[in-house]
């Protein structure tokens, strides 16, 4: 198993992932924000149900929360599974666990899921893990280049700047040297910084940094707290270069912030998303995983009665941007809906 081969880096790499992620009501103690990800044993069998937990992230994120809502609301409907969500320390801790069969799902964003099975960027260290397979993709987390530097138009004009590309190690750094490497840039030709969403906007408002990276749903609380003391303005892709991403890195997704998401932004901003992503081990049955995300549709409205970001949920996106191959019960269920996904 890979999660204790690398249970030192996921420790090390936990705290700059947990801005990807969040959690939920877990009748497993949760495990500290930004440690290796924990999970209590699952519960005892209830009848012939799979007890599976669902590993999220921090207490305080997002992902903890949407997990919450979706054992909170689904549970009940499920007659082949139980869900049991825990605390983690969030996208790269998740998949080790999975892996290792701690967690049986798990939220994570569709750029680390990619790193893992491929083997490369945050999972080099590790090697390839192919244990896991995708439900669905449940929402956008968006790439913003925020600026209160009106000059600064493109990203080709980040050149020389001093740049904020997330905490050293995150999935928002790599997300960075992707975006900066499709206007043919690298970090060698910006200031580098590294440093959290807060900071960043803080430093941002001082004038200390001329731009910074934030991947996170749109509205984002530090940009939006930014944005009431300083005019700040979005850095926008073009078609081109997101063609350019793209064609490198599938797990990419155009997307629009609209107009108004921030005070003073009176136009829409066109940019890329990576996708918060719901993933089972393959070790899941296929009756279980096909009941799971047909629950999800069916039960759309009520998940987004219990939290916002269900509102994003839909079978279009839900099987976009995905390098990773379905689970047999997903690619089920997408089947009868006249999706064919790989």
């Amino acid at each position: 198993m890979k999660k204790f081969v690398a249970l030192a880096l996921a420790g090390a790499m936990a705290t700059s992932l947990a801005a990807c992620g969040g959690s939920t009501v877990s009748s497993a103690a949760p495990a500290a924000s930004g440690a290796a990800s924990t999970a209590a044993p699952a519960p005892a069998a209830t009848g012939d149900k799979e007890q599976l937990v669902l590993g999220t992230g921090g207490t305080t994120g997002t992902y903890y929360a949407v997990g919450g809502v979706m054992a909170t609301v689904l549970n009940d409907k499920l007659e082949k599974s139980n869900l049991t969500v825990t605390s983690t320390g969030a996208s790269k801790a998740n998949i080790l666990d999975v892996d290792d069969g701690v967690s049986q799902l798990a939220t994570v964003q569709n750029d680390v899921m990619y790193y893992a099975y491929t083997g490369t960027d945050l999972f080099e260290d590790v090697g390839k893990i192919e244990s896991f397979s995708v439900i669905a993709g449940l929402y956008d987390e968006t790439v913003q280049i925020i600026t209160c530097d009106p000059s600064i138009k493109t990203v080709a004009d980040l050149k020389g700047k001093t740049v904020s590309v997330g905490d050293a190690g995150s999935g928002v750094e790599f997300n960075a040297k992707q975006v900066l490497e499709a206007y043919d840039l690298s970090f060698e030709d910006i200031k580098v910084v590294n440093a959290g969403f807060g900071d960043s906007a803080d430093s941002l408002k001082d004038g200390k940094i001329d731009a910074a990276f934030v991947v996170a749903g749109a509205p984002t609380t530090a940009v939006v707290d930014l944005a009431t003391s300083k005019p700040v303005s979005l850095v926008q892709l073009d078609a081109e270069h997101i063609a350019k991403l793209q064609s490198t890195y599938n797990f990419y997704t155009e997307t629009v912030i609209p107009a108004g998401t921030y005070a003073g932004l009176d136009e829409d901003a066109t940019t890329v998303s990576v996708r918060a992503t719901l993933i089972a081990s393959n070790s899941v049955s296929e009756d279980a995983v096909y009941e799971l995300t047909k629950a999800l549709f069916d039960n759309q409205p009520e998940l987004a009665a219990g939290h916002a970001k269900f509102e994003l949920l839909n079978l279009e996106d839900a099987v976009k941007g995905m390098s990773v191959p379905f689970h047999s019960g997903a690619a089920k269920y997408y089947a009868e809906q006249g999706i064919k996904v790989d």
